[in-house]
């Protein structure tokens, strides 16, 4: 049977501590809070106080219980109050050194059986627990920011850590409404193990200029529904903060490259542009603190010149049959254009029309759409299954299989037959576009559209500008893009573009943390889900997306940008082989058939 704790102690009222004192205060427990000074501890105090209130002005707390609450936390300075706890949970700032000072005082002032844990996010437990003459009684205990809200708690054993001991924190954390993994002690846990990789990544193109902060983060917010871009979250986060924690994973991991700070973040932290908290970072805030963003000279300016240059589209041609190729008709017949739909054959045609009347029919049944206005969108789709027919179009949009030498043939054909002026565009989501262009006569009129799955649906198009697009393209991919009331991200022309680029590696790094059984799928899909706010975990996505698909965009990324770290995994590479492939044959890495 678990222990009880009946009274708990939280060192450091920072953010997370305070959030952590708050938890453990909200489910009935008596706690010590305790920081270095008078001042420090009548700011964590602060700190819960303006929380709960705004939990009662929310609703989500009455005022009789935020009262109790409070009146369950006893704030103290220094730590020699705390000899009479069950468990301390250790929040201060991400120093080895000071925390293994904090553990080797607590050693020696709190009682033989007390459970000592530490909140760290990136260092190593072992390390803080040798500090101590009870490294047995010593775990990682991870929240996620802020910890009242959040689900996750990264339950971390090291090789000493005692089995009741971690039974004992795993029913805690039960206690507290929380969903707890358990994991080994290895550099970053599970969640920051993945996404600081991932974050890293996106400052990368982003002092590579390969896209505006602005683009970035509407990429992965509208293409992957993540709560929140990576250039944003890092403000969040803290630059500090951030650069500590991937220069602590980089030096722990095995020195992975992805993990080594670019050399932007630590510019910014040098120049105290630290994010939020200092009023500025990647972006720049109303004041310290304050999650409202205001303009700067990094901030875009409508280009009148340029929307000016935008040639005009009436008739759009779509090439394919598969379900991208019909959410893209569909998407432009709702927004007013005439729509030619080329497949290869009457019978193609006719599932593609009904598709198209079918997701319709639904709009109208769900009250999104009127019925004149569907049969109107119906109207303006013409269908054929010639190429010729596409002579008199102003865009043709080529929604095909991933192969590259179908869509260069393809092009080619584009070339002899559309008339001069027209853009060419390819929805390809990791193909070289200006491969595709070169197949033509006139690569100044081609352009990548890259459409979200289902495209209906998904609000995002990256507009992929190869070295050979001309401005006027450009311009009338982006002014097609709004006409569509989607949100357009522009990018250059490199594998993934921005939402597969950062997303894939990403992935790809989930399923080695699998294969190294590091932790189980569940747990890697609970962090990322729990800890992060991520829509769905690595690999139900993965499943989803198609093992197959997943493992061809990788080697993509990795034959062109030839980063070891990106390198597909082994086992993606042999359930691929397998054929087990997701969703879609049952069984990936779930197995979908016993359910």
């Amino acid at each position: 049977m678990a222990r009880e704790f009946t009274s708990v102690a939280v060192v450091g009222l920072g953010t997370m501590g305070a959030g952590i004192v708050e938890v453990f205060a909200r489910y009935g427990h008596n706690v010590l809070a305790s920081d270095i000074s008078e001042d420090a501890v009548e700011r964590g105090r602060q700190k819960i106080i303006g929380s709960t209130d705004r939990a009662v002005a929310k609703g989500k707390l009455t005022e009789a219980d935020r009262d109790a609450l409070l009146a369950r936390i006893n704030f103290v300075v220094g730590l020699e109050r705390l000899d009479a706890v069950d468990l301390v949970i250790e929040a201060v700032p991400e120093q080895l050194e000071l925390k293994q000072r904090i553990f080797a005082e607590l050693d020696r002032v709190c009682k033989p059986e007390a459970i000592l844990a530490t909140n760290t996010s990136s260092l190593s437990v072992t390390e803080i627990s040798v500090a101590t003459g009870r490294p047995n009684q010593v775990v990682g205990l991870h929240f996620f920011n802020p910890a009242p809200v959040m689900k996750l708690v990264e339950v971390v054993r090291t090789v000493v850590t005692a089995p009741d001991v971690i039974t004992d924190v795993e029913a805690l954390c039960a206690q507290l409404g929380k969903t707890d993994v358990t994991i080994s002690d290895r550099a970053g846990f599970i969640a920051n193990a993945l996404l600081f990789g991932y974050l890293n990544h996106a400052v990368q193109m982003l002092e590579s200029r390969y896209a505006t902060r602005e683009d970035i983060d509407a990429a992965m917010k509208y293409g992957c529904g993540l709560p929140m871009g990576p250039l944003a979250l890092m403000d969040l986060i803290g630059l500090d903060t951030a650069y500590e924690i991937l220069d602590t994973m980089y030096r722990r991991g095995g020195r992975d490259r992805r993990h080594a700070p670019v050399p932007l973040i630590k510019q910014m932290v040098t120049a105290g542009l630290l994010g939020r908290k200092s009023g500025r970072g990647f972006y720049t805030y109303e004041k310290p603190g304050s999650p409202v963003i205001v303009a700067d000279e990094q901030t875009p300016v409508a280009d009148s010149a340029s929307a000016d240059a935008a040639r005009g589209i009436a008739k759009v041609g779509v090439v394919g049959s598969g379900t991208m190729a019909t959410g893209i008709v569909e998407v432009f017949a709702k927004a007013g254009y005439e729509v030619v739909s080329v497949t290869r054959g009457a019978e193609k045609s006719a599932r593609v029309r009904a598709a198209i009347e079918n997701s319709l029919n639904k709009g109208v049944a769900r009250g999104k759409l009127s019925e004149p206005d569907r049969d109107a969108a119906l109207a303006r789709v013409t269908s054929s299954a010639n190429l010729e027919d596409l002579a008199d179009v102003d865009l043709v949009v080529e929604a095909v299989v991933e192969e590259l030498s179908v869509k260069k043939a393809l092009f080619a054909n584009f070339d002899e037959i559309c008339k001069p002026g027209v853009v060419l565009a390819t929805t390809t989501s990791s193909l070289p576009v200006v491969e595709v262009a070169m197949a033509t006569q006139r690569p100044a009129d081609v352009v990548g559209l890259h459409f979200f799955n289902p495209a209906q649906v998904m609000p995002l198009v990256e507009i992929v500008e190869t070295i050979r697009t001309s401005a006027e393209t450009a311009a009338t991919a982006r002014a097609v893009t709004a006409a569509l009331r989607k949100v357009g991200v522009s990018c250059t022309d490199r594998s993934g573009f921005i939402v597969n680029a950062l997303l894939f590696p990403y992935l790809n790094d989930a399923v080695k943390m699998l294969e190294a059984n590091y932790a189980t799928a569940d747990d890697i899909d609970h962090a990322m889900k729990l800890g992060c706010g991520y829509p769905m975990g690595p690999f139900e996505l993965l499943d989803v997306v198609g093992l197959d698909v997943s493992l061809a965009i990788t080697r993509e990324l990795y034959l062109e940008l030839r980063e070891p770290g990106f390198a597909p995994a082994p086992l993606l590479e042999h359930l691929v082989t397998a054929g087990y492939l997701g969703r879609k044959t049952g069984r990936g890495f779930r197995d979908y058939t016993k359910r």
